[in-house]
């Protein structure tokens, strides 16, 4: 019999798989010749503008006499600047416990909530936290997924099914759709790990109950802990983390996914499921998984955290690509807009310091910030100066999660239920104002060939 399994020995190998690279390779230098803008991006690196959006902007960079000029990191959701939204809802004697739910209102709505638009919109997230009857047992548990992103894009897809109107186009169906997947998509995270745990590592299959009333980071830290406890200062880091990840612009892979996704007049399930999908990617949110590894090395291969010049040296190796497996990156450094500095990566260490005062955390959070300080001269010594480069938010965001008892496997997830925000804003921007399905084009660099019949192939 035939084994099921694609991989399978049994299945007979066609030339494609030694072939693939040869048959689609493509001249690098027809890009210059057609001046294509490989990546959406122009020859400086910045990016080919391709709408127009109100929901946030993200600063990296000043053009000056048509040059591009490092500066100072901003991200702004609405007109108001990141820093100021997540200052002013933690400053002492401040209610910050719907922080996230503020930004979530601020991102849709286009303004900050009174204390009764706050009060109702956390009822209608409240109100959508159920899951349809069975949905645990035979989406989630059966089969589990090795992979929790995929389980995301799963269920909601499978939540499609379970919708008498998914092909409603109204507004109200898709506000109504956006929020159900905010309000279950963390919940929906903490079942599909732990029925990855249960199905692939043997362990128990934890299932609390979600508890009405609460926010979304407590909702995650409650239905995610053995005896559901947590503090204040854990609640509100975790809701940190969910607001830096909530909003990235419109030209973000997921959130152009989105977009594109969107000008297709596809339904919201279909759309978010493959904004998922981009956001799993090792060049997009997944990068978090390669940063915590290579920080995991530089940690057993360093002896001294504190030494810079050990420290550089092994830097310089990743980059030179002497370590095994290298692909000459220090992850965590570096961003396709950002240059002197990611301002969620400020944000995001400033409260890793608090967080990790006094524990056994200091020396690592150190040897993070020794990286970060390290990393730039070492890529400018190998690889010549001439590109400032800062550290990402990834640099530190793992580590926070981490220090909060977060395993890996929910990193991007978390990334994820957070950005969903954000995809759920654009899509009603393109819905009203795009109105155009997104088409790029390409170049054809083939010539003309003449049709020979079967038999007369060789």
């Amino acid at each position: 019999m035939t084994n099921a399994n694609n991989n399978s020995a049994d299945v007979p190998r066609i030339a494609l798989y030694d072939e693939i690279e040869s048959i689609n390779r493509i001249d690098p230098a027809f890009y210059e010749k057609y001046d294509v803008k490989r990546g959406l991006r122009n020859a400086d690196g910045t990016g080919v503008i391709a709408g127009i959006t109100n929901i946030s902007e993200v600063y990296g960079y000043k053009m000056v006499a048509g040059q591009k000029e490092p500066a100072a990191g901003r991200l702004i959701y609405r007109g108001y600047d990141v820093n100021d939204l997540i200052d002013g809802a933690c400053a002492e004697g401040s209610d910050s416990h719907y922080i996230f739910e503020e930004i979530i209102y601020l991102l849709l709505m286009g303004e900050l909530p009174t204390p009764a638009q706050l009060d109702g919109f956390v009822a209608a997230l409240d109100a959508q936290r159920e899951l349809p009857d069975g949905f645990t047992a035979s989406y989630i548990m059966q089969p589990a997924s090795p992979d929790i992103m995929n389980a995301l894009a799963r269920s909601v897809l499978m939540l499609y099914a379970s919708d008498a109107k998914a092909e409603d186009r109204s507004y109200e169906h898709e506000i109504s759709t956006a929020i159900s997947l905010l309000s279950r998509l963390p919940r929906i995270m903490v079942l599909a790990y732990y029925a990855k745990r249960a199905a692939f590592e043997h362990e128990s299959m934890l299932m609390h109950r979600f508890i009405p009333g609460q926010s979304s980071a407590e909702t995650v830290l409650s239905m995610l802990r053995p005896d559901r406890c947590y503090t204040p200062e854990e609640a509100r880091m975790l809701a940190v983390m969910l607001c830096l990840h909530a909003e990235h612009g419109g030209g973000n892979n997921s959130t152009f996914t989105t977009r594109v996704l969107t000008s297709s007049d596809t339904d919201p399930y279909s759309a978010y499921a493959g904004a998922l999908g981009s956001l799993k990617g090792r060049k997009h949110g997944g990068a978090n998984h390669q940063v915590r590894r290579q920080q995991a090395a530089i940690k057993e291969a360093v002896a001294d955290w504190d030494d810079d010049e050990e420290l550089s040296a092994y830097l310089s190796k990743i980059v030179r690509r002497e370590i095994p497996g290298s692909s000459g990156l220090i992850y965590g450094m570096g961003h396709a807009v950002y240059t002197k500095s990611d301002p969620r990566a400020v944000i995001c260490k400033r409260f890793a310091e608090k967080l990790a005062a006094g524990s056994t955390h200091e020396a690592e959070l150190r040897l993070l910030e020794n990286i970060e300080r390290l990393s730039p001269a070492v890529l400018a010594e190998v690889k010549g100066p001439g590109k400032t480069i800062c550290a990402n938010v990834d640099m530190y965001s793992g580590f926070v999660y981490t220090m909060l008892g977060i395993p890996e496997d929910l990193f991007t997830p978390l990334f994820a239920c957070s950005r969903m925000a954000g995809w759920a804003a654009h899509r009603f921007e393109e819905i009203v104002s795009g109105r155009r399905i997104i088409r790029p084009a390409y170049k054809t660099t083939n010539s003309s060939r003449h049709y020979l019949p079967l038999a007369e192939r060789s």
